[in-house]
C-alpha cells in the first residue's frame, strides 16, 4: 500500500476503508436500535443478563464512583451498576444517537435522572477531560470499534490513576468442535431471526461475522496491556462464548 492509498480495516468479513467503517457501524445501530434489547434477548436465550450480572460481580460497583460506560446506548450496563451503587453517578456515552434516545426512553432512565448522563461521542476520540472517570465499562461494543488500540488508549487517559477498564465482549470457544457448532448457530439461526423480528438481517450478519474478526482472550488481554494497563485478567463465561477482561490504570 502507498501513502495515498486509504488504510483497510474490516467489517464484517468484507475489508473496506478505515474511514467508512464508523459511518457502516453507526448505520447498523440506527437500524436495530428499536430492537436492540429484544434481539440481545432472543440471541443469547437470555444469557447476556447473567453475563452482565457477572460484570457487575467483578466490578463491584461502589457509591461515590464516576463510571463511563462506552457504546451502552440502551444503558443496560449503566442501570446495572446504579442499582447496586446508588450513590454513584454514571455517563452513557454513544456514536449512535438513535441508541441513546432508546436508553432515555426506559422507565429505568426516569427515576435515575439526577445520576445519568447521556452523551453522544466516539471511543476513539473520547469527548472527556483527562482522568475524569474511576471506572470505564464497555459492553459488547470494542469489537465495532475500528482501531481498537486507540480505544483502549482513550480509556487509559480519562481513567484516574487507580481506576479500572472492564470490557465484556463475544470472544472464542477453545475447544474447536463446540466453536463449530457455536458458528453454525450463529450463521444459520441468528440473520433470520434478525429478518423476523427487526426486519433486519444485513445488520445481524456483520453483528455475527464481527464477532469471529474479534482477536481471542489472550491476544485482547495483550492489546489492553500494550494500552498501559496494569494487573490484566480474563474470565471466560458461558465456555468463551463471552468473556470479561479486566484492567487496572495504576
Amino acid at each position: 500500500m502507498n501513502d495515498d492509498e486509504p488504510r483497510q480495516t474490516h467489517f464484517g468479513f468484507r475489508d473496506v476503508a478505515e474511514d467508512e467503517k464508523a459511518g457502516l457501524v453507526h448505520g447498523v445501530f440506527s437500524r436495530v436500535a428499536s430492537k436492540y434489547d429484544v434481539m440481545n434477548d432472543l440471541m443469547s436465550v437470555g444469557v447476556h443478563r447473567l453475563w452482565k450480572t457477572a460484570m457487575m460481580d467483578w466490578l463491584a460497583p461502589r457509591n461515590g464512583q464516576l463510571l463511563l460506560d462506552v457504546a451502552g446506548g440502551t444503558g443496560d450496563i449503566a442501570f446495572r451498576f446504579l442499582d447496586r451503587a446508588p450513590g454513584a453517578r454514571v455517563t452513557v456515552c454513544d456514536m449512535t444517537e438513535s441508541m441513546l434516545v432508546e436508553g432515555r426512553r426506559r422507565a429505568e432512565a426516569g427515576r435515575l435522572e439526577g445520576r445519568l448522563d447521556w452523551v453522544t461521542g466516539d471511543a476513539m476520540a473520547l469527548p472527556f477531560a483527562d482522568a475524569s472517570f474511576d471506572r470505564y465499562t464497555i459492553s459488547f461494543g470494542i469489537r465495532n470499534v475500528t482501531r481498537i488500540p486507540q480505544a483502549l488508549a482513550e480509556a487509559f487517559r480519562v481513567l484516574r490513576p487507580g481506576g479500572r477498564l472492564m470490557v465484556l465482549e463475544f470472544s472464542q470457544l477453545p475447544v474447536p468442535a463446540m466453536q463449530w457448532a457455536y458458528d453454525r448457530y450463529s450463521f444459520n439461526v441468528i440473520p433470520p431471526l434478525g429478518q423476523m423480528v427487526a426486519g433486519d438481517r444485513d445488520s445481524y450478519q456483520y453483528l455475527v461475522e464481527s464477532i469471529r474478526r474479534f482477536p481471542d482472550q489472550e491476544t485482547f488481554a495483550g492489546m489492553i496491556r500494550d494500552a498501559g494497563f496494569d494487573r490484566v485478567r480474563f474470565r471466560n463465561l458461558s465456555m468463551g462464548i463471552a468473556a470479561l477482561h479486566s484492567g487496572w490504570k495504576l
